[in-house]
């Protein structure tokens, strides 16, 4: 879909009121990586609806449109051989509350979240853990955005970034790109037994020394 026929889309939406912001926020976000304002139409809406509940439809409706991306990480992990799934499912539990608040904050901010769904569903994070934290977050920068309303409405197009276009969109995938590969490479078993025997700094070190290139090996 281009953004002149989800435009249309979303003024269609606009007549039916609340359920139409709850499908117009799951459909500007069901795409991952096609960045779609479509927070503008709830500024919109905030016009002539109740900011507080079109606030809340609007979020939970972000969040439900995010599902996508968290499921092509849980995809993806199951493509994912034993060995490199049992290293993702430590990270799972090393990330443990930060996954909710990085989630939470990446949701709250125009931060490209896509980035890190993906690799959050790829570590198997549970599902109730990132719905409660990405709509939480949703519905924080809903209701920003419709209590701004008309008098914000230029600060509400900057902040909902619209301007980048093709650049913004691949450099958002390709950061996705490495920073899941970097996960995968990581042993997060090994940090673990790190950091329980000297500390955050020792866990730091063997996390950045699994990145590194490993030394073909001379014997051959």
């Amino acid at each position: 879909m281009n953004e002149g026929l989800y435009q249309g889309i979303f003024e269609v939406l606009q007549a039916y009121g609340y359920v139409g912001a709850f499908l117009i926020s799951v459909l500007g976000s069901l795409i991952p990586f096609l960045p779609v304002p479509y927070l503008i139409p709830i500024v919109l809406m905030s016009k002539t609806l109740d900011p507080l509940l079109l606030g809340i439809l609007a979020g939970i409706g972000g969040a439900v449109g995010k599902l996508t991306s968290y499921g092509l990480g849980r995809f993806g992990r199951r493509l994912l051989g034993e060995e490199r799934r049992k290293k993702m499912t430590a990270l799972g539990r090393a990330i443990g509350k930060y996954g909710a608040l990085a989630v939470f904050l990446f949701a709250l901010t125009p931060l490209p979240d896509d980035i890190i769904y993906i690799p959050i569903g790829l570590t198997g994070f549970d599902l109730m853990k990132f719905m409660f934290a990405n709509a939480l977050g949703k519905i924080i920068l809903s209701w920003i955005v419709a209590y701004s309303g008309r008098l914000y409405f230029n600060l509400a197009g900057l902040f909902l970034g619209q301007e980048g276009g093709l650049t913004a969109t691949l450099i958002a995938l390709a950061a996705m790109i490495i920073i899941t590969i970097l996960l995968l490479r990581v042993d997060w078993e090994e940090v673990l037994r790190s950091a329980e025997r000297s500390g955050f700094m020792a866990a730091v070190k063997s996390m950045i020394n699994s990145m590194m290139p490993r030394k073909a090996d001379k014997s051959r």
